[in-house]
């Protein structure tokens, strides 16, 4: 029998911008990199190990098309907003050249690790006083909550995270709650 899920802990949208605050000046190359980082993750639902593949062969930043190598290896197409693409355009500018991936070492000698950026999601989001235990993750979860609350499509949501089954995707329903919540108080008035 299968156990049931817990609701995922997301942000708020004032948390997230918290959060990216904590990075604002990117006057410093590891200040861009981290917030680079951030963004990417609030805005594609990158998973961790992702984002830390992310290649340039796989980032057409005339266009922003991302192509993801994600669970089970299974290939989904992302696309940043022009913001994000500019953004990265300025962190690879700033970093030089360093291989194919995007996001490395500031020395750009080595890849970035998971649990770099489990312990730098984590020391940003404690700096901008978020008493919720943070991670890659619960950026991801982040985005998924927040791409299903402005479009309200779930399979939408399901092919930007790359879950090969809808029902995976169904623990982010739990927005419905919020709109549940007012319909149930609005219902005789």
């Amino acid at each position: 029998m299968r156990k049931g899920r817990a609701i995922p802990e997301v942000l708020t949208p004032e948390e997230q911008a918290r959060m990216l605050g904590e990075l604002e000046p990117t006057n410093s190359p590891g200040k861009l990199r981290n917030y680079a980082i951030i963004r990417l993750f609030l805005n594609t639902g990158l998973r961790a190990h992702e984002l830390a593949g992310l290649t340039l062969r796989n980032l057409d930043l005339s266009t922003g098309r991302v192509k993801v190598r994600g669970k089970g290896g299974k290939d989904r197409v992302l696309w940043l907003s022009d913001d994000d693409v500019a953004l990265v355009r300025v962190w690879l500018e700033k970093r030089g050249p360093s291989g194919d991936l995007v996001f490395t070492s500031l020395d750009g000698k080595r890849p970035i690790c998971q649990r770099w950026l489990r312990d730098m999601v984590k020391r940003v989001a404690v700096k901008a006083g978020i008493g919720k235990d943070i991670h890659p993750h619960t950026l991801r979860h982040t985005f998924a909550t927040d791409l299903l609350r402005q479009t309200k499509n779930l399979r939408l949501v399901q092919k930007a995270l790359g879950h090969a089954n809808i029902t995976t995707t169904t623990i982010y329903t739990h927005i419905v709650d919020e709109e549940l919540e007012e319909a149930f108080k609005e219902l005789r008035r």
